[in-house]
Parts: structure tokens; C-alpha cells; sequence
């Protein structure tokens, strides 16, 4: 790398956000219901040794970080989604949404800004700096949650970063002056492999450490503000190549004794099934952001007077603010996608016995409801009658991941969580395991019955969750959540060699990347729209050293390979944005 020409650009972006803080309580208060924060000015000069000392001034630095979170929001799903096979920019699109889908980001993008995420750690080396994070009162420290909290914040913050751009600089002391900025010049540029190992061993101390509670802001759990630690050690974990490390902390989140979090059985099904009619589907999802399945979200302001507020509805959705014409829709690809996948169900016949049908694939109502009814039952598409001379669209477009959001922004929700627990078991050396996760769902009876004695010894207790917290009643596999009774569906197996390999090793490493396959297609299915794919292919692409893993299908999007695109993405340098 030419260190001048970069540290140009990084003087650049260490500068634009420089004085961007929200920290000190002078600055800002809660308000009630239309607005998270108000703030009379966001350029505020600090002393170096102002400490943060009044537990109110923990509430509003934490606060304050999350106004800057809100900047970054909706770019950590579009340059995830938008970059994906999954979706397409319509003919309404912005050019800059289109140049996102094109991979023609240059550097006037507005959603290549840097500096945004670099504001956001500033004010998390901030705070983590002056706090005085060893101040006791009342037999307790009174800033040990907040300092939890703003260390994690960091740490997804950098993962982002590595994420979009590849290699950044890694500061961890804040930046409050320009000759500051410069001597951060010097930081050693760190790729997703040094961040994640850097920030595991930052946030570990915290993993057991109790979130904030605000209570409600907004009628909303505030709770739900904060990144879980283990979570996120899980993810970089599994960006860092530490597998098992990886599949014990995405576990022990979700088996935790205190907070178990089981799958649920919220799922789409085809109405009607024991008379065989394929007419009607529904599903029973909820993706408001105080249902259980949401786990964090970055809240997001109601409207613009007050802060920002998020443009995913207006891109995704027909609204009354782009006239009815969405900006974005779902590709060739994710329907070819959804459509590869069988829909089995199970029903009870008149004499009692039961018995198993697969759904048709022909002839339907709904050509979206074909193979896995995620898809066609969270986005709907309708012609609608309007006046000769009206602006509005006769496409009415909607997608309910989007529309049930409220404005905020998911970060972290229960299914996919359990798909990238999959993913670290398989390449952690346990594929039985993580395709249990996908057809059954992992309890008790489902480990004794559908996991070898062998990999059940090995995986130990990564594979245990508590009998009576977890059952047939509240876990399914994630392919159920879609595809029908996936654990009556013959179809959708285990991966075997056609003939016996010479050990049992073999076989593990045969099933391996064909089970990490059927895990990322979940991952698909289940987190369309949600800003997740593009950077689940690119995963996998530098786990494998193939870059063709991402190039193929992002490439094969409309439905046919464009050549050009192809070799583009050939290059993993063309994976990332360019600095402004």
C-alpha cells in the first residue's frame, strides 16, 4: 500500500469526524416520545481530563453513541443486500443506490462515508478513556454496564468497517485534536482478521456483564439498544476462523439458563394442506422490534425534525413519500433460490394415520409461493387501478420484514443467530450438528437421536441445551420456518458420499463444505432483505480462497450470468468500497 496516498485519505476521515462528539450531559437530554436526544450543538470542545463521573452521564454518552449509530444504520443493510443476488434496483432507484448494485461506488456515494463509523469510535474511545469505570457506589460499579455496552459498540463498529472496506486503522484512543489525527496516521492498518482477533480478546472480560436498564424510551425496551457481547464474540469468532471458540459463545447465548433462547415455532405454511389445495399462504412471523425474535436494533428518530430517520421503508416499500414506486426488489435470483427448495407437510388423514405431501410447483396462484414460502409470504406485489393522469405507481410493492420494523434498524435476531451457531459447528468439525440445527432444530431427544455417539462426545457440551427449556414445543429446525415439516422431508438430508470413505475423518470432511452450502442458502432464505447475504458469500469466499463462491451467484442475479460483473468480482479488491 502507498502509506502517503493513504494517509491522506485517513487524515481525511480521522478529520471529517473529529469534532462529531455527543458525550458530555451538558450537550443533550432525553426527551419523551418523538425524539431520542436533543442537542443544542454537535461541535463541542472537551478538556482531556474531563472524566465522565455522574451515572447521568453514562446514560447520555451511551445515548449519544447511539445517535451516531443511527448515521450508519441503513447502509448496514443496503451495502449488504444491495451488493447481493437477492435484490435489484428498480428504474426509481436513486443513482447512488443503483451505483450500490452496479458495484460502481465511487467516493461521492452517499453511503461511502467513512467517517461516519469513524465518528462513532471516537466517541467510544471517548468515553471508554474518561469514564471512571472503577467508581463504586452503593457496592457497585457504576459505569461497569455502560463500559460493557460502549466496548461492544466499538467492536461491531470495526467488524463493519473490515466488512466494507477491507482494511482500515485500528484507534483505540480518541482523536480531539488535529495533530492527533495526525499521528494516528501511524496506526498499523489491520484487516478483519487482526480487528476481530483484537476485539475478541477486548470484549471477553464483558461477556457476563448485566446490559443497562433505561426502561422504556419511546415504548420501546431500551434493553433491546444494546449489542449482546456473546453474540458478537460469536461473530468474530467466526470471521477470525476460531470455530469452536465461535459455536461455544453463539451457544452459551442461546442456551443460557437465566435467558434461553429457543427458536420458536413462528413459520409459513400453506393453508388447506389435508385437502391438497395450493390457493392461500400466511405466515406467522412478527418483526416488530419488540417481539421476541428481535434481539438488538439501532432505534431510529419518527421523523427527520428530530434526528434521523431511516429510508428503508421509502427504498423498499411503496409509500406515500416515493409515490407508490419502490427503489428496490427482490431478484431473479433469490426466486430461483426459494424455488429450488420443497415444501413438505404432515397432516392427519380421515382414519387418523398420518401422512406426508410436498406442495406443488406447478400451476400456482402465486408464483412466489413455489418451493419455500418465506419469500412469498413477506413480499407482495399488487397491480393497482390508478387515475389517468396520476403520479402514483400501479405497482404497490410491499416487504413486511420492512414494513414491520417501525423505522429501526435489526442488528441481531434469533434464527439468524442460530444459523451462524451452524455455521461455526460445521466448521468447527460437527456437520451432524449443524444440520440439526437445519432440520430439526438441536434439543435433547434431537442430539440423542440424529447425532453419532462420536460427534456427540466430541462436540460436548456445545451441542447441550437444557432438557426442560428446550423441547419439541419451542425449537424447529430453521428450514421448518419456511419449507414445511423439514424433519418429515426425505429430501432434505444429510450429505453422504456414494460409497464408504476409508475413515470416519473423510466423511466429516465431505460433509463439511456441502452442509456450509445448505447453511448459507438458509442464511438466504431467512435473512433476505436484511443486509446479511453479500457478506455471508464473502465469508465463505476467503474461508475457501475462492472468490468465484461470491462472483457466480451475485453475477447470476437477473437470472443469467453478466460476464462482465463476473470477473469483476473475480477480484476480492472489487469486494470493497474505495476511500473517500
Amino acid at each position: 500500500m502507498n502509506t502517503n496516498i493513504n494517509n491522506k485519505k485517513w487524515m481525511r476521515i480521522f478529520i471529517a469526524g473529529l469534532f462529531s462528539f455527543l458525550l458530555p450531559p451538558s450537550s443533550f437530554l432525553l426527551t419523551s416520545c418523538s425524539s431520542l436526544m436533543d442537542t443544542d450543538s454537535e461541535l463541542v470542545e472537551f478538556e482531556e481530563d474531563n472524566q465522565l463521573q455522574a451515572p447521568t452521564d453514562s446514560v447520555y454518552s451511551v445515548m449519544g453513541i447511539i445517535y451516531k449509530m443511527q448515521a450508519v444504520a441503513d447502509r448496514t443493510v443496503l451495502l449488504g443486500e444491495l451488493r447481493s443476488d437477492l435484490t435489484t434496483t428498480t428504474s426509481s432507484a436513486s443513482a447512488d443506490l443503483k451505483a450500490i448494485t452496479n458495484f460502481q461506488i465511487d467516493t461521492k456515494n452517499a453511503y461511502n462515508r467513512i467517517s461516519d463509523y469513524y465518528a462513532i469510535i471516537n466517541n467510544c474511545n471517548y468515553f471508554l478513556t474518561h469514564v471512571n469505570k472503577d467508581l463504586v457506589k452503593n457496592d457497585r460499579k457504576v459505569f461497569e454496564s455502560e463500559y460493557a455496552v460502549v466496548k461492544a459498540y466499538r467492536a461491531w463498529t470495526y467488524l463493519q468497517l473490515a466488512q466494507i472496506y477491507g482494511q482500515v486503522p485500528l484507534i483505540t484512543e480518541p482523536l480531539l485534536t488535529e495533530e492527533a489525527a495526525k499521528n494516528a496516521m501511524t496506526a498499523n492498518i489491520s484487516d478483519i482478521t487482526a480487528i476481530c482477533n483484537y476485539f475478541i480478546e477486548d470484549i471477553k472480560p464483558y461477556v457476563d456483564t448485566k446490559l443497562p436498564t433505561y426502561g422504556q424510551i419511546n415504548n420501546q425496551n431500551s434493553q433491546k439498544y444494546f449489542i449482546p457481547v456473546r453474540a458478537l464474540l460469536g461473530d468474530l469468532c467466526l470471521w477470525a476462523g476460531r470455530y469452536q471458540e465461535a459455536a461455544q459463545f453463539y451457544h452459551d447465548f442461546l442456551a443460557l439458563r437465566t435467558n434461553p433462547i429457543s427458536t420458536g415455532m413462528a413459520h409459513a405454511s400453506w393453508d388447506r394442506i389435508s385437502s391438497k389445495e395450493f390457493r392461500t399462504a400466511r405466515n406467522s412471523f412478527d418483526f416488530r422490534p419488540n417481539n421476541s425474535e428481535c434481539l438488538c436494533y439501532i432505534p431510529m428518530e419518527s421523523n427527520e425534525f428530530y434526528g434521523i430517520k431511516s429510508e428503508l421503508d421509502d427504498i423498499f416499500n411503496s409509500t406515500s413519500i416515493n409515490q407508490q414506486y419502490a427503489q428496490v426488489t427482490p431478484a431473479a435470483g433469490l426466486r430461483q433460490l426459494s424455488a429450488r427448495q420443497n415444501y413438505c407437510a404432515t397432516y392427519t388423514k380421515i382414519d387418523g394415520s398420518q401422512d406426508t405431501i410436498y406442495a406443488i410447483k406447478e400451476n400456482l396462484m402465486n408464483r412466489d409461493y413455489v418451493g419455500d414460502l418465506r419469500f412469498g409470504t413477506i413480499y407482495d406485489k399488487r397491480n393497482i387501478t390508478q387515475e389517468r393522469f396520476s403520479r402514483l405507481s400501479n405497482e404497490y410493492q410491499t416487504i413486511q420484514k420492512i414494513s414491520e420494523s417501525s423505522g429501526n434498524v435489526t442488528l441481531y435476531r434469533v434464527n439468524m443467530i442460530y444459523l451462524r451457531y451452524a455455521e461455526a459447528l460445521n466448521r468447527a468439525g460437527y456437520p451432524q450438528s449443524a444440520f440439526a440445527v437445519l432440520k430439526y432444530g438441536l434439543y435433547d431427544d434431537i442430539v440423542n437421536k440424529q447425532i453419532d455417539e462420536a460427534e456427540r462426545t466430541a462436540a460436548a457440551n456445545l451441542i447441550n441445551f437444557d432438557i426442560d427449556l428446550f423441547t419439541i414445543d419451542n425449537t424447529q429446525g430453521v428450514h421448518s420456518r419456511g419449507s414445511g415439516s423439514a424433519d418429515c422431508d426425505t429430501l432434505y438430508a444429510l450429505p453422504q458420499p456414494a460409497s464408504q470413505l476409508a475413515t470416519r475423518q473423510d466423511t466429516v470432511n465431505y460433509q463439511i463444505p456441502l452442509v456450509e452450502d445448505l447453511i448459507i442458502d438458509e442464511m438466504a432464505l431467512e435473512g433476505a432483505f436484511e443486509g446479511y447475504r453479500f457478506y455471508d458469500l464473502m465469508r465463505v469466499a476467503l474461508r475457501r480462497g475462492d472468490p468465484s463462491y461470491l462472483a457466480t451467484p451475485v453475477s447470476r442475479r437477473n437470472g443469467e450470468t453478466d460476464n462482465a460483473l463476473y470477473q469483476q468480482l473475480m477480484d476480492p479488491k472489487n469486494w470493497y468500497l474505495p476511500l473517500p
